[in-house]
């Protein structure tokens, strides 16, 4: 959410921000959004001027009616009805105002930071880094047709019962799957000093809202029905959703409150691995084969919540965690910065990072590690106070991948496939399989 008194004392920064932000038309937007302000500032000073004006004629009544001028009362007691009637008029024109804006500012980007690039999309993003060196000879084969081959994957009886984008893991590989999670939720907690959440999966639509995914990415989302699936929602309850993300649950239990200043003296940091469910709405027809973009995935998520000082430092640590979680499976990636136009809508700057694929011959995405500002705080109206002050702040959240367990199982057994079509097991992985060093056909 945005501030309504900067785009009132700045509206040209919006305009530009915007813009570059791949909104079109962005300065009839922000004349829009001045325009309802105007409007609604207008029908709150007209309100409280006739809330002053009907108990001034109030208190007159009795003293009219005290002189006995009962034609004095009588007119005071018309003006009364006069100005109750302007108040609610008022009232239901704020109340429109009102909601007309916010609506409005819910479904507008975040403004980018000033050292992100410009650019329209992933073309334009900027390579920062790389490590380690990418595979180009061997066995190059798609983790699918790895997985199938060792009867460990099957993707035709998962979409025998769940549709497209499923898949069953069975055996060792289903056992790799559930090492890579636990040993990323370790190295988080345990090296990174990440505080393990175990959230819900299920959250109502102001949880939602509050991070960014309603209302603009609706469609993109699995809602949930409750009871009768045909009966119509509760509009007072709201629907209940299932997460597309953990950074949804782990955010959000700031929300409505005002944290002291020594609760944030050091940036709160959680993490978690759960199920995360998304219906990959814009996506249609990429990575419809694999592992790559399912409905359902694992994932650890990472959340931090600090002072807006702490925020720029806090962004790149996280991401040195992600990156941290790669370079100890032994996986050659690289560290993008995200162009505007290429960033997600809640996120004020973004570090992606991209894992090395063999058998596609390039990076593919991993992780994503976003400052938010103070950009979903406001939609939560999650602040602090400093010691002393009587102000209260808005607070600074950021959220980051560390890491895509499905796509991390995707990256192990490309880079890590044999000649003989095993796969071997990472290092690091090995104790969490038991010794194990090799995934071969059963």
């Amino acid at each position: 959410m945005h501030d309504i008194r900067a785009i009132r004392d700045n509206p040209a920064a919006f305009v530009a921000g915007w813009s570059s932000r791949g909104v079109e038309d962005a300065q009839s937007v922000v004349d829009q959004i001045l325009e309802l302000d105007v409007a609604l500032r207008a029908a709150q000073t007209t309100g409280q001027e006739a809330l002053a004006k009907r108990n001034a004629a109030s208190k007159a009544i009795g003293a009219a009616m005290g002189k006995k001028d009962m034609a004095e009362a009588d007119r005071l007691k018309a003006e009364v009805e006069t100005l109750k009637n302007e108040i609610a008029t008022a009232g239901e024109v704020e109340a429109a105002k009102g909601a007309e804006l916010r609506d409005l500012l819910a479904g507008l980007k975040n403004i980018a930071a000033e050292d992100v690039p410009n650019g329209a999309d992933e073309n334009d993003n900027v390579e920062v880094s790389k490590w380690g060196t990418p595979r180009t000879t061997g066995p190059k084969k798609d983790h699918a047709d790895l997985g199938e081959a060792l009867k460990l994957l099957d993707f035709e009886g998962a979409a025998k019962m769940s549709g497209s984008r499923f898949a069953v893991l069975k055996g060792q590989l289903a056992r790799l799957e559930r090492a890579i999670g636990q040993f990323m939720l370790d190295m988080q907690t345990d090296k990174h000093g990440y505080t393990e959440v175990n959230p819900p999966l299920l959250v109502r639509d102001h949880t939602m809202f509050g991070t960014g995914q309603l209302p603009k990415f609706k469609e993109d989302l699995f809602r949930a029905a409750d009871g009768d699936p045909a009966a119509p929602v509760d509009e007072e309850a709201g629907s209940r959703w299932l997460i597309p993300t953990a950074e949804v649950s782990l955010t959000n239990l700031v929300r409505e409150q005002v944290l002291s200043d020594e609760e944030v003296a050091q940036p709160i940091r959680m993490t978690a691995l759960t199920y995360c469910f998304r219906a990959e709405a814009g996506s249609a027809g990429r990575d419809t084969r694999g592992l790559i973009r399912q409905h359902q995935f694992q994932k650890v998520e990472m959340v931090s919540i600090c002072k807006p000082e702490d925020s720029d430092a806090e962004h790149e640590r996280m991401t040195g965690c992600a990156e941290a979680v790669l370079q100890a499976l032994e996986l050659p990636y690289r560290k993008v910065l995200l162009c505007k136009g290429d960033m997600g809508f809640s996120a004020q700057k973004t570090y992606d990072l991209e894992v090395w694929l063999p058998s596609q011959d390039t990076y593919r995405e991993i992780s994503s590690c976003s400052n938010c500002g103070d950009f979903q705080a406001r939609r939560m109206d999650a602040r602090f106070k400093r010691a002393g002050e009587k102000k209260t702040e808005f607070l600074h959240t950021l959220n980051g991948s560390g890491l895509a367990v499905g796509r991390t199982l995707v990256a192990v057994m490309e880079n890590y496939q044999q000649e003989d079509g095993s796969i071997a097991i990472p290092a690091v992985l090995q104790p969490y399989m038991g010794g194990l060093t090799a995934i071969a056909a059963a």
